[in-house]
């Protein structure tokens, strides 16, 4: 049975080495999340303690997924905004290990950032995927509403432009 916990930032940091792996995989497996190939462990670290520093100063919402206690998958709420911004949070680095796709991790992450994120007074969250990605088809069947589409956002970890699909969903 799959479980969903939200990190503290003494949570986070102990969890780097299990969100590296993670973020290794994903890289390697070829989402556009940031980061080029070759992606190792070390490459990781220093990101995820980036996270956790967020995390301490509220800046971010650090969601994992766990099979059999092990972390599979993560998410991120960007909640620190703008004054002019409150209400809004971007949804940053859905991501589940290829081991562990197929099994509805993605969706109960995404449910449970969402509730957390209307919890903390947010109202809207938006989000920008690879388009053409398998991510890219996970956000429609979830509620989230397609806005558009920027091409040579970014590059693919192997190299090359990819475009990005932005998405937004109102919270309940």
């Amino acid at each position: 049975m799959p479980a969903i916990r939200i990190l503290s930032a003494e949570g986070a940091r102990a969890a780097i080495p299990a969100l590296s792996q993670v973020l290794v995989d994903c890289v390697a497996g070829g989402a556009s999340v940031g980061f080029m190939q070759p992606y190792g462990p070390e490459d990781a670290e220093p990101y995820w303690r980036d996270v956790a520093d967020a995390v301490a100063t509220g800046a971010n919402l650090l969601l994992v997924a766990e099979l059999d206690g092990s972390i599979v998958g993560t998410v991120q709420v960007g909640a620190a905004q703008m004054p002019n911004q409150p209400h809004r949070g971007d949804l940053k680095k859905l991501l589940v290990h290829r081991s562990a796709r197929g099994k509805g991790l993605a969706r109960l992450l995404m449910d449970a950032a969402e509730r957390e994120a209307a919890r903390r007074g947010k109202t809207l969250l938006v989000l920008d995927t690879a388009t053409g990605s398998d991510a890219e088809a996970i956000y429609p069947r979830l509620g989230w509403q397609r806005v558009g589409v920027i091409p040579d956002y970014a590059l693919w970890p192997e190299g090359g432009f990819c475009a990005t699909t932005l998405f937004y969903k109102r919270l309940a």
